[in-house]
């Protein structure tokens, strides 16, 4: 295998990037609202959103350390998609707190799996040397999806009701899975995928306290998990407060927000990915916490289609950044231990405890203190997240 992977290979990987977009979010950005025009308070909603990414947040390391061992890589993206179609049907059956909890458990084990899979078929088809640019084009991909089906969402919820948003979601679940199966078992090297060195073929794995030892890997878990802290309720919010206020209709506005966010991270995935080919990963990184603070001035200005171009332009830049910087700086730091998975779960795994708490915490502030105040609170970890990156910067710079 080279590190230029051949057409049979590569766009069914490319195709699975598209339409596992709402394997990643599914019908996450669409439920507060639906939840709300059913009656439900900002502090219930929060709370059943918080308690499914909890039991994601749990279930990340140990996949990622499945993955590594597995020799069907393309399973755990198949898995993912059953959960995202069960949790499609039950949120439609019953909008029984403990039903829609246990559907945000099924999206939030898929969020869980699906990007240390889809990390280790991208490495096992084009090893070490090929990741970056690969993994760039992955995430333009996956943006370009999200964006189509955000587009599609607020279209068929706007004419259909939010049974179509829903029945979209599974839609996409299952033509991801039908994407994975077209990708060839043997184009996938195993040692690869896991980070086994390439020109060292009896080197083992370490053990799973490497990642507890690794610093660089600990500074950028706890960034992420402060930046998530005050990123992951922001969206979620701001359409909630625009809903309420009578500014906007629910499907059409949580979609147009989605659409302008991936339309420009489809674009700044790319330029992260040119960046990195000749830089480190430090200052992507640094760049993205940047935008969140912003973000939560402005959401406190100005709530309504009015901020939702310069709120989303904005979001994409920094998560855009983030989708290519941290796999790829994950991987880098992690090549030749054989437990790239199970980093990039581990990683993921601290920063799910700031996206998991945030629902909550920005849920029932909202409805203590108003929307107004909670911004500013949710952005200002964006500058507790800077400070960090910046103090342990000698450590992370070498990747």
């Amino acid at each position: 295998m080279t590190s230029r992977p051949s057409t049979s290979r590569i766009w069914p990987l490319f195709a699975l990037n598209f339409f596992m977009a709402d394997m990643q979010s599914g019908i996450g950005p669409f439920i507060g609202v639906f939840l709300q025009e059913r009656g439900w308070a900002p502090g219930l909603i929060g709370t059943a959103m918080t308690i499914g990414n909890v039991a994601g947040m749990l279930v990340t390391t140990p996949i990622g350390g499945f993955i590594d061992s597995s020799r069907n890589k393309r399973m755990w993206v198949v898995i993912p998609g059953i959960c995202v179609v069960s949790a499609s049907a039950i949120i439609l059956i019953s909008q029984n707190f403990w039903a829609v909890t246990f559907s945000q458990v099924a999206q939030s084990l898929a969020s869980a799996a699906i990007v240390p899979a889809v990390t280790g078929i991208t490495l096992g088809i084009a090893k070490q040397k090929g990741f970056n640019a690969l993994n760039g084009r992955n995430q333009a991909y996956n943006h370009a999806g999200n964006m189509v089906g955000a587009a599609l969402s607020g279209y068929l919820g706007y004419k259909y009701g939010y049974f179509a948003v829903f029945a979209l979601a599974a839609l996409f679940g299952a033509i991801a899975i039908a994407c994975v199966m077209m990708i060839p078992a043997k184009a996938i090297d195993d040692r690869a995928a896991r980070g086994c060195k390439e020109d060292d073929p009896d080197s083992a794995p370490d053990a799973f306290t490497m990642l507890l030892k690794h610093r660089a890997l600990l500074v950028l878990a706890l960034a992420l998990a402060l930046f998530h802290l005050g990123n992951a309720a922001i969206v979620p919010l701001y359409g909630l407060a625009a809903v309420a206020e009578g500014q906007a209709n629910g499907p059409t506005f949580v979609a147009t927000t989605v659409v302008i966010a991936q339309g420009v991270m489809v674009v700044t995935s790319l330029i992260a990915m040119k960046v990195a080919s000749k830089r480190n990963y430090w200052p992507i990184i640094l760049v993205s916490f940047m935008f969140l603070p912003i973000r939560g001035v402005l959401a406190f200005f100005v709530t309504g289609w009015w901020g939702v171009v310069p709120m989303q332009v904005l979001d994409g830049i920094g998560t855009g950044l983030q989708t290519v910087a941290v796999p790829g700086m994950v991987a880098r730091s992690l090549n030749g231990t054989g437990r790239i998975n199970l980093g990039q779960g581990a990683v993921i795994t601290v920063q799910g405890v700031g996206a998991s708490l945030s629902p909550a915490l920005g849920g029932w502030i909202a409805q203590w203190i108003g929307y107004g105040p909670t911004f500013l609170l949710l952005g200002g970890f964006g500058l507790a997240s800077m400070a960090l990156w910046l103090a342990f910067g000698a450590t992370v710079k070498k990747y």
